[in-house]
């Protein structure tokens, strides 16, 4: 299954109670929101193209090969400065791995959530 978003998209390559696997491909010059997860932790392996992983405000460069960890709740995000597609490989561990599961604090798409 593919699911096209605003800076891409993202195919899941497995699923099952424990774990989920994503191939997401990121757009030239597009990033996915400033976000954070409650119940699920990230690892993200970049395959093809470079990245900047951004954790807590404070940034990594990613490319073919470098892996970097989301611990649950950490605010984060990977942007393509490229001017080629930026893929990399999630996996998600934790007790849940719905879309919901976002808390979005910045997004250049218009999709964060007003919290009064």
């Amino acid at each position: 299954m593919t699911e096209e978003r605003p800076w891409g998209k993202y195919q899941i390559l497995y699923e099952d109670e424990t774990c989920k696997i994503k191939k997401i491909t990121v757009h030239p010059k597009q990033k996915l929101s400033y976000q954070l997860h409650k119940q699920r932790r990230e690892l993200w392996t970049v395959v093809e193209g470079k990245g900047v992983a951004t954790l807590e405000g404070l940034t990594t460069d990613l490319f073919p090969g470098k892996s970097i960890s989301i611990p649950k709740e950490t605010k984060h995000r990977i942007q393509n400065d490229e001017d080629q597609n930026l893929i990399f490989i999630e996996v998600q561990t934790g007790t849940y791995f719905g879309e919901d599961d976002i808390v979005r604090f910045e997004d250049d798409y218009g999709r964060v959530e007003k919290n009064d």
